[in-house]
């Protein structure tokens, strides 16, 4: 019964998207997750897309799938580079990960818009200033 399966809530996760240390407009931005545990997280497979309207047309970006067989304690891994073009889709991140003998899953949106600087955020462990999601309390 549906009763019967613990829900857990996912915390000490996040998504951030950091603008790579070249200036320029078109420099690609790059993607992490970032692991706040004390222990690491296995079987971690994201899902990337990106959709949303640009000048009336319905836009949809590819799908990308990324895997990674662990990510350790309190420590980040680059998920992928993207292009400030898509800054005006939703940009959605779609995590599943094995933790604690559970499986766990999450998905992470950056609204239309939100990938800006004034959404800027020192980001933990990875030192630099970007747009974060996630993150959350200990259970």
């Amino acid at each position: 019964m549906k009763k019967d399966i613990p829900i857990r809530k996912v915390t000490e996760l996040c998504m951030a998207i950091v603008p790579d240390e070249d200036e320029s407009p078109e420099a690609l931005w790059r993607v992490f997750i970032i692991n706040l545990k004390e222990e690491p997280i296995r079987n971690v497979l994201i899902s990337s897309k990106g959709y949303g309207v640009r000048e009336g047309e319905t836009v949809r970006t590819s799908v990308l799938r990324h895997f990674f067989a662990e990510i350790g304690p309190r420590s980040y891994h680059q998920v992928e580079r993207i292009q400030p073009e898509v800054f005006s889709l939703n940009n959605e991140y779609w995590v599943s990960f094995s933790y604690d003998d559970f499986l766990f899953d999450q998905k992470y949106t950056f609204v239309a818009g939100s990938i800006h600087e004034d959404f800027f955020t020192l980001i933990p462990l990875i030192g630099s200033r970007g747009v974060m999601l996630g993150a959350g309390e200990p259970e």
